[in-house]
């Protein structure tokens, strides 16, 4: 077991890739360090920590998350699409249309007014049948069944980030530190408050990325039994094995094709994490000394690796089609079918479901690239990082007396603005990450900015269509692993000099209390409560906040 303020890497500190030691006639350490040192000293201490503070922000997390979420009682923003399909799922196996101005009679508990005829969807089952769950448990009169399987999401991701964290950096206080920010963000809060699909994007690959972290690890012990025994063998190295045992990458193969199946956005951290496992394995075998590492790589792992994710990455999209397929009236579902549709010569053997299936698949890629409506809310995808544009999920006034207003105007606002002091800190905090990664090579930097690439860069290609704000759930947990790595350089380890880890702990402490209140000023309108307007108005800090 780690020390709790253990660091990564023997601790490097922001003065290079190599520890300092402290000249012999400076005190180390602080008081705190001595308390926290006797305090973990005592029997069970450090086992109830290496578990409470994970599970303390878990908790923390699930309180934020579930209490009122049946509040706002009416569908927010693209709630409106998701439940109603996702219920239309659960009873037929296909989404199926629905009469004009359904919503306020679905919202009334008059749920079964849905049509038995296809209705034309842009993106996979997977996530609708997670909010089906829901539905299922509570009911689809219930706005709480709505909600309960994006929140339970949500809050899993927390505990999720953690262990991520601490396999990272090698320390539970990191790793509470992380979980902690991303249980009390706004933007994380809202995404776990509402029934939309990003959430589950989210937590498949982060879920992902864990696995790539596991395989890491694995696989480099692996190459290290294989060129042992060559070498007992007496056997030459030449270009180094095809690791086929690799049950880890095999999860993140059926991990990062179930984010494809929730939205296609999924698709592109299988690439990135395809390709960075290569890269890895590259590097591990020049490491290891192995002559032709780079066509080894290429020509002997990259089959296999190739092999071991997008096969099952396929399956477990095409699977979640399953009640697609089975049924005979989804959108599309008879397309081949029709004069003059169907594949002729050397593919016409093909079945027809299949090519009903391929020319929707295409019709549904033509109509994401190119959806360009005018929406008040659409965010070009080069100012998230910055935080313009936060999406609006939900707005509704109140005049004094109504609905028990006691103010001289009232509002229920969600906006899914994240806390601004987390967020653009994290921001900063990539940007040094980059120059971190290209002065020290540091493969926990890289690891943390792949995840960057795969789940922010690719929308950079369609900053032209209408895209908003909260699609960066799916790169936010990245964004907190690498403030989280900052943090742990401003902390310093117990070898620094006692004036240097106590400023370091003090500027923490300031951020991180600051983050907390700030996060307390918004959840009122991260949660729909009633508030005064002007109090509302409080919390437009920029024009695009409005």
């Amino acid at each position: 077991m780690t020390r709790p303020d253990a660091d990564f890497d023997a601790m490097v500190g922001a003065r290079g890739a190599q520890r300092v030691e402290p000249e012999s006639d400076e005190r180390t350490g602080t008081r705190l360090d001595l308390w926290w040192g006797r305090l973990l000293a005592l029997p069970g201490a450090r086992r109830i920590w290496y578990w409470g503070g994970p599970i303390a922000v878990t908790l923390l997390a699930a309180v934020l998350r579930l209490v009122r979420l049946g509040d706002p009682r009416s569908l927010v923003f693209d709630e409106t699409f998701y439940v109603k399909d996702a219920w239309t799922l659960l009873n037929l196996g296909y989404e199926a249309s629905w009469p004009d101005n359904a919503d306020k009679a679905f919202t009334a508990g008059n749920v079964d007014i849905f049509t038995k005829n296809g209705a034309y969807v842009a993106h996979p089952p997977l996530g609708k049948w997670m909010i089906a769950l829901g539905l299922r448990v509570f009911g689809a009169e219930n706005t709480i069944g709505w909600r309960i399987s994006t929140a339970l999401v949500g809050i899993l991701a927390v505990f999720l980030l953690v262990i991520i964290a601490r396999a990272l950096f090698k320390s539970t206080l990191l790793a509470t530190i992380a979980g902690g920010l991303f249980a009390i963000d706004g933007h994380a809060i809202v995404l776990s408050r509402t029934a939309l699909l990003d959430n589950f994007v989210m937590i498949f690959t982060l879920l992902g990325f864990g696995a790539i972290l596991l395989d890491r690890a694995k696989s480099a012990g692996r190459l290290s039994i294989w060129l042992a025994r060559r070498a007992d063998a007496g056997r030459g190295i030449d270009w180094g094995p095809a690791l086929w045992w690799r049950p880890w990458l095999l999860a993140a193969g059926i991990l990062f094709g179930a984010a494809t199946a929730v939205k296609w956005s999924g698709l592109y951290f299988l690439a990135a994490f395809a390709v960075y496992s290569l890269v890895v394995d590259a590097f591990a075998r020049r490491a290891a000394g192995i002559p032709f590492w780079i066509s080894g790589t290429i020509f002997k792992q990259g089959p296999v690796t190739f092999l071991l994710t997008i096969p099952l990455a396929i399956a477990t999209y095409l699977a979640s089609w399953t009640g697609w397929f089975v049924t005979s009236q989804g959108y599309y579902r008879h397309w081949a079918e029709a004069p003059g549709n169907a594949l002729t010569g050397f593919f016409a053997w093909v079945p027809h479901s299949v090519q009903s299936f391929l020319h929707y698949q295409s019709s549904v890629y033509d109509f994401n690239v190119n959806e360009h409506s005018a929406h008040p809310y659409s965010a070009n995808p080069f100012s998230w990082l910055f935080l313009l544009r936060p999406t609006a999920f939900y707005y509704v006034g109140q005049a004094t007396g109504q609905s028990g207003c006691g103010f001289s105007s009232c509002a229920q606002y969600v906006t899914s603005i994240a806390n601004p002091i987390l967020w653009w800190a994290a921001t900063a905090a990539l940007f040094f990450l980059v120059y971190r990664l290209a002065r020290y090579r540091e493969w926990r930097v890289g690891l943390i900015l792949m995840g960057m690439v795969a789940g922010y860069l690719p929308w950079l290609l369609y900053s032209n269509r209408t895209i908003f704000q909260f699609y960066a759930i799916i790169f936010e947990p990245y964004m907190i692993l690498g403030l989280v790595f900052v943090i742990g350089l401003i902390i310093g380890n117990r070898g620094d000099p006692s004036w240097r880890r106590t400023r370091g702990i003090g500027l923490v402490a300031v951020f991180l209390v600051s983050v907390v209140l700030l996060s307390a000023f918004f959840y009122p309108v991260w949660t729909g409560m009633q508030v005064p307007e002007a109090f509302a108005r409080l919390h437009y800090w920029l024009p695009g906040w409005r």
